[in-house]
């Protein structure tokens, strides 16, 4: 399946080549919005809430309301985790909140999982390089992506990996990194990364993996 994405910052959609650079700004949301109607799942992302520079939380709240978004972007508590599915979030994507010191905060995982529920939790293992990366991919963990996930299984009816390598880029994701994640965890798997065409897509389809395109359909390269 394609999930749409939309990543949202000082009030746009934008789309960042490696989390960094900035290729595409619109203000015209509503446009987007109507493209993604007809898809059963979007993602939605607040990079300035990630970045800990500001929150875009009434454009959230308004996409939520027309789109069935699963959101993440600075979730970093079990309290922000229920405001933004009271926003209308289907269900709420956490990422370096799920690591601390280096390590799986268990403890944490645990506490979420009580309080929110496993069914409305996806945690995001990103990686880079064969290694788990947090604070907007910034810091590389001791960490292998297949090895969290073990950890994170018991707490999370999801999980989203970033194959943080090729995000952006549009030059194709990696399968065989990708396929080892789908062995390795009985949960329900996205993948992001590169994604750029219906191929890909469709293959990772086989895999039973879904797949979060954005750079590739706000080129074009890829048609809705």
């Amino acid at each position: 399946m394609l999930i749409p994405s939309i990543d949202l910052q000082g009030g746009k959609i934008v789309q960042l080549v490696q989390g960094e650079r900035l290729a595409i700004e619109t203000d015209d949301v509503e446009t987007w919005v109507r493209r993604f109607a007809d898809y059963p799942k979007v993602q939605l992302i607040d990079l300035d809430a990630a970045k800990g520079a500001g929150s875009n939380e009434p454009l959230v709240a308004h996409i939520c309301g027309l789109l069935p978004c699963r959101v993440g972007g600075g979730i970093r508590s079990i309290d922000r985790a229920e405001a933004t599915l009271a926003l209308g979030a289907t269900k709420v994507i956490l990422g370096s909140a799920l690591f601390r010191n280096g390590r799986v905060d268990v403890e944490f995982a645990t506490r979420l999982a009580e309080r929110v529920g496993a069914e409305r939790l996806i945690a995001a293992v990103d990686g880079k390089g064969g290694r788990v990366v947090v604070d907007g991919w910034r810091t590389a963990l001791d960490l292998a992506p297949a090895d969290a996930m073990a950890i994170l299984e018991p707490f999370f009816s999801e999980f989203l990996y970033t194959h943080v390598d090729l995000e952006g880029l549009m030059r194709g994701t990696d399968m065989d990194t990708i396929g080892a994640l789908r062995a390795a965890t009985a949960r329900a798997l996205t993948a992001a990364g590169g994604i750029t065409t219906h191929e890909e897509i469709d293959r990772l389809h086989a895999m039973h993996v879904d797949a979060v395109v954005g750079m590739a359909l706000y080129m074009g390269k890829l048609k809705i």
